[in-house]
């Protein structure tokens, strides 16, 4: 995919977003820019003339339909969605109210769903195309704090797997990006992180200690947005671009710990596990 290719995407009038839809831009690429704010998109990655701005929001099903059919009337088509736009419900599981949760469902989750739904007629046409989805480490590992936001990356991990199933005959391959952290704006007070509704006495001390601890990390993470999106745009371009990608040394120790500790405890059970065939089975 080393040609000149048209990018679509989402959640682009800040952090990582904005940085994806710059090195596109960069390696010679068109990009559709898409943010709920279109004058905030278009002041954060700045004038190009293969740039195309779109005020979306991916929760609305129909607004991704209106923005997919304006890409393809300026550009002809779109060779990679980027699903990026997410946000964070941190907090302990019982003090994010339910509403809340539903809300990280609907962003997280269901927002890359309707923006897929509405490109992947474009890419089936075609016959080719490139889905990518941002998800995270707590995509793989579940996290304290974290329950929410967890359970929406989760989710579409699995969503995404089983996917590249239905959409592979038609040229239209998938990758799942899994950052560990990045200096990005996700732990923006009010803007991308939003705090528990919810107020119970056994963990009031604890939410107070951990809603601190997450807003001294912001601004110190460790990896680079910049790195990240010139690598993402090179993994996409290459021949052959991975299923999933762990980006950040801090990832892939956690994932390479986590996958150690699936595998203990495939073995530590292996008789039993391996002992529950119907008895008419032949094995």
């Amino acid at each position: 995919m080393g040609d000149k290719k048209v990018w679509f995407v989402t959640g682009a009038g800040r952090g990582m977003g904005v940085d994806i839809a710059q090195a596109a831009l960069a390696a010679g690429h068109a990009v559709v820019a898409t943010g709920r704010d279109a004058d905030r998109v278009s002041a954060a990655i700045g004038e190009h003339d293969d740039l195309l701005v779109i005020a979306l929001d991916i929760t609305d099903e129909q607004a991704a339909y209106t923005a997919v059919d304006t890409a393809v009337a300026r550009f002809g088509g779109i060779d990679v969605l980027v699903n990026n736009a997410g946000n964070f419900y941190a907090g302990f599981f019982e003090v994010v109210s339910p509403a809340q949760l539903r809300a990280q469902m609907e962003t997280n989750f269901f927002g890359p769903i309707n923006v897929t739904r509405a490109v992947l007629p474009v890419m089936r046409r075609q016959r080719s195309g490139h889905l990518v989805t941002v998800s995270s480490l707590a995509g793989l590992v579940g996290q304290e704090f974290c329950a929410a936001y967890a359970a929406s990356k989760f989710a579409l991990e699995g969503w995404m797997e089983s996917l590249r199933f239905d959409v592979e005959p038609y040229g239209i391959g998938t990758t799942i990006v899994e950052p560990g952290f990045f200096r990005t704006e996700l732990l923006v007070e009010g803007v991308s992180s939003i705090w528990p509704e919810l107020s119970i006495d056994d963990y009031d001390a604890r939410t107070g200690e951990t809603v601190e601890a997450w807003r001294s990390m912001n601004g110190a993470q460790g990896g680079d947005p910049v790195k990240l999106a010139a690598a993402l745009v090179a993994l996409v371009d290459s021949p052959l671009p991975p299923r999933r990608w762990v980006a950040g040394a801090d990832a892939v120790s956690v994932v390479e710990q986590k996958a150690r500790q699936l595998l203990e405890q495939v073995e530590a059970h292996r008789g039993l596990s391996s002992s529950l065939a119907h008895e008419d089975v032949t094995t």
